[in-house]
């Protein structure tokens, strides 16, 4: 994965890496399938902020392996 797939899905890049981002993303497939598959990425942890789905009894995920 790129890093700026996932920096632009998030919408943390400034103007200019974006303007240069989107250039590149004109012209490659493998940045375009990255970005389709992280679309609903900021839904989801905006979902996540505000419907936590574990409950306070339940051990944070590092420690449930």
């Amino acid at each position: 994965m790129h890093e700026e797939v996932a920096a632009y899905v998030l919408g943390v890049l400034d103007e200019e890496e974006l303007e240069a981002f989107e250039r590149h993303l004109d012209a490659c497939a493998s940045c375009q399938e990255e970005l389709k598959e992280l679309a609903t990425l900021p839904d989801q942890l905006d979902d996540l902020k505000h419907h936590p789905s574990a409950s306070e009894d339940d051990p944070p995920m590092s420690m449930s392996r």
